[in-house]
């Protein structure tokens, strides 16, 4: 039996390769790109699933790839937008879980995943910027690991966006109120984030994140198609 687990785990190691070199020969060429995270709870009936189809259509009117889980609810919002905006890829990172997460149908490039860490590379390596609608414990997840990643030194700091000051609050104030007081973080850390109501200010924060730290991307035409 515990040969049995050594061979299993050793096919593991490969399984997990297979994975990385699909994602990194599939993503290697779809360009400047922006990653949107978001509950896939939040429905076409919500205000944040029809903000984050124009925060999708403005990034790929820009010419930038937008990145999502590739699944219902904010991503699929963002990838409906992007495909709107017509000028960027929509692309879905899919994830195998034990309720079927199905690609939604606005996707160009669609990638499934096994193992969560994989695909929570590709979201890394391939985005120039992240923009963090509301959502739950996936989303959560996300965040902060992006901000470890910024705040270690692991990553170059790139904006890091959450989108929708009213939810977001209630967890700023905890950070500020109880992170900080206990040391365990530092008032400098509020910097690794900005916190945005508008898809315009997603925009604006691109075009001058890109200003000061420079980088071949599309943001001159980054404004409000409608």
């Amino acid at each position: 039996m515990i040969e049995d687990l050594r061979k299993s785990e050793t096919w593991r190691v490969f399984r997990i390769q297979s994975e990385l070199v699909d994602g990194f020969e599939t993503l290697f060429e779809i360009g400047p790109a922006v990653t949107i995270f978001g509950s896939a709870r939040l429905t076409e009936d919500t205000y944040y699933y029809h903000q984050a189809i124009k925060v999708g259509k403005m990034l790929s009117s820009a010419g930038f790839s937008v990145i999502t889980g590739g699944g219902a609810g904010i991503m699929e919002a963002a990838n409906k937008g992007a495909k709107m905006g017509n000028k960027g890829k929509s692309v879905g990172l899919n994830i195998e879980i034990p309720h079927e997460q199905h690609p939604n149908k606005y996707l160009d490039v669609n990638i499934s995943f096994r193992y969560f860490f994989v695909r929570k590379l590709m979201f890394i390596k391939y985005a120039m910027a992240f923009v963090i609608f509301p959502g739950g414990f996936g989303t959560m997840d996300e965040l902060f690991e992006a901000l470890t990643l910024v705040q270690t030194g692991k990553i170059q700091s790139f904006p890091i966006i959450l989108f929708g000051s009213d939810y977001w609050k209630g967890l700023i104030e905890w950070m500020k109120h109880t992170l900080v007081p206990e040391g365990t973080i530092g008032r400098e850390d509020f910097a690794l984030f900005s916190i945005v109501d508008t898809p315009e200010e997603v925009c604006e924060l691109l075009k001058e994140h890109y200003r000061v730290f420079g980088g071949p991307v599309p943001i001159g035409e980054c404004k409000n198609t409608k």
